[in-house]
């Protein structure tokens, strides 16, 4: 018992669940032509009950009308012994009676025995007949339903001997003209659904065009992230009304929101920027007195200065990361000059050459010129290859090339080591990110200024990895318009192949 309790809450629930998944148009269209069906079936099954009651006795008020008028016609009386009957005043035709009606005519003497049927022609000298199946003699007077048929039974009293006269009439043609309106009963209960269901439709998108609306409102602004455009109001105080108020609202509190959230981000980066330059200063300070203390002691002391030397560098590196993220953040673009990635390639692969002696890095740097700041394109192209450099185990061979496809300049660098974990593919160029090999070294920040140069001069990155453990290949794109005005060549460049081990 507590089982089926629960597959019939199942069940409900389940149905419940589908019905929720309709749209809400077809609900009310639906429910709409649902109660139609209900008061229009009512109706149909009321009115066939009275139709059936009131043609039925009209059928069999008619063949007691029949029958009467029939006995009333019809003058018999028997030829002596001989066992025949005979019109007393004028000759019958039996088939008058039943032409138009489809009726059966039986008339039985006392003993059961047929004497004519509306076969005959005449009810005169006609002897006696044998006993027609499906029609016996009558027992006894009355209507009565006998085979298909609705009987009539009589005694009529001829002198001598009454006789038995049965008048039938089949139900068939009542049951025919009652089927016909049962049909049309039922075509009307449908095609009044099927109208109910095509209004409800109708009425449905005619009072869901106001919601219509609000959603392709909505959807102009998520297009355009404009929330101050404006939101339909229907003419009707309703709930759409309510509902377009309510929105309206929303995207008002959101916009300020936004706008409160935007200016806070423009001071932070303001903040950002502006304490990353300042701090540039006291740093190269900082810089030059810890150079020439180191030169200046010995021992200990000269380690100990030495340290504070590497970890001030790494602070200005830091910081020159900083500026630069505050830059891009904030739109804060150089001016650009045409810049060949060439040069700026084998620049940074000379920098990073003893850092890479347990590497072999392989250089192709062909002619790419584009409009761009030479430091930032340096910094990207350093970061490319000591990220390589540092995420691959010894002996590991890495390709860095340059050249132009489709009218762009491609900066290309690729290794075979172990690649990047699938983890961290999505979040790669996100700031703060740090690869397994490099454990806690690095600030995290070497890929996410990858991607930030690359956008300010109007580029891209990518990475490829077709499959996991088989390297990294990062490609930089970045277009090359204006070349045709440019007045300012670039520095000459040596343009071939050049290999680190």
């Amino acid at each position: 018992m507590a089982s089926l309790g629960s597959y019939t809450r199942s069940a409900a629930r389940a149905t419940f669940s589908a019905y929720r998944r309709i749209p809400i148009k077809w609900r009310l269209a639906g429910g709409s032509a649902m109660l139609t069906f209900v008061i229009l079936a009512s109706f149909a099954a009321i009115v066939g009950v009275l139709t059936d009651r009131d043609l039925r006795g009209q059928f069999n008020n008619e063949a007691r009308s029949n029958a009467d008028q029939l006995a009333s016609d019809l003058h018999l009386k028997w030829i002596g012994d001989t066992g025949f009957l005979n019109c007393k005043k004028q000759d019958v035709s039996l088939k008058d009676y039943t032409s138009a009606e489809h009726a059966q005519i039986r008339i039985y003497n006392q003993a059961g025995v047929l004497l004519c049927t509306q076969e005959d022609v005449k009810v005169k000298g006609v002897k006696a007949l044998p006993a027609t199946p499906g029609f016996p003699a009558p027992t006894k007077a009355g209507a009565y339903n006998q085979n298909g048929y609705f009987v009539v039974a009589q005694m009529l009293p001829v002198p001598s001997s009454p006789v038995w006269l049965l008048y039938a009439r089949p139900l068939s043609d009542i049951d025919q003209d009652l089927a016909r309106v049962r049909v049309i009963l039922l075509l009307g209960v449908l095609g009044g659904t099927v109208l109910a269901l095509l209004a409800g439709l109708a009425t449905a998108a005619r009072a869901m065009r106001p919601v219509k609306q609000l959603t392709e409102a909505a959807r102009e602004i998520e297009r355009t992230r404009d929330p101050t455009l404006r939101v339909p109001h229907p003419e009707a105080e309703d709930e759409v009304a309510e509902l377009a108020r309510t929105v309206e609202g929303m995207l008002g509190s959101l916009d300020a929101a936004r706008s409160e959230t935007h200016a806070s981000l423009e001071r932070q980066r303001e903040f950002v920027a502006d304490a990353s330059h300042e701090l540039r200063t006291p740093l190269t300070s900082l810089l030059a007195n810890l150079e020439l203390l180191a030169e200046e002691l010995d021992g200990e002391q000269a380690d100990t200065a030495q340290a504070a030397l590497r970890s001030a560098r790494r602070m200005r590196r830091l910081v020159g990361d900083l500026l630069l993220l505050a830059r891009a953040d904030a739109r804060r673009g150089q001016s650009r000059g045409p810049t060949d990635l060439a040069g700026v390639l084998l620049e940074a692969a000379s920098e990073l050459g003893p850092m890479a002696e347990d590497h072999e890095l392989s250089i192709d740097a062909q002619s790419a010129v584009v409009p761009g700041v030479r430091d930032d394109l340096h910094r990207l192209t350093l970061n490319l290859i000591e990220n390589a450099v540092r995420h691959t185990p010894p002996g590991t061979h890495i390709r860095a090339s340059t050249g132009v496809e489709n009218g762009s300049g491609v900066l290309t660098v690729e290794d075979d080591g172990p690649g990047i974990p699938p983890e961290l593919g999505r979040r790669v160029f996100d700031r703060f990110v740090r690869g397994a090999l490099t454990g806690s070294r690095g600030s995290g920040l070497g890929l996410a200024i990858v991607r930030a140069v690359a956008e300010l001069h109007g580029g891209t990155v990518t990475l490829d990895q077709p499959e996991p453990g088989t390297g990294a290949r990062f490609v930089i794109r970045i277009p090359r318009e204006g070349d045709a005005g440019d007045t300012t060549a670039p520095e000459p460049v040596a343009s071939g192949r050049h290999r680190d081990r």
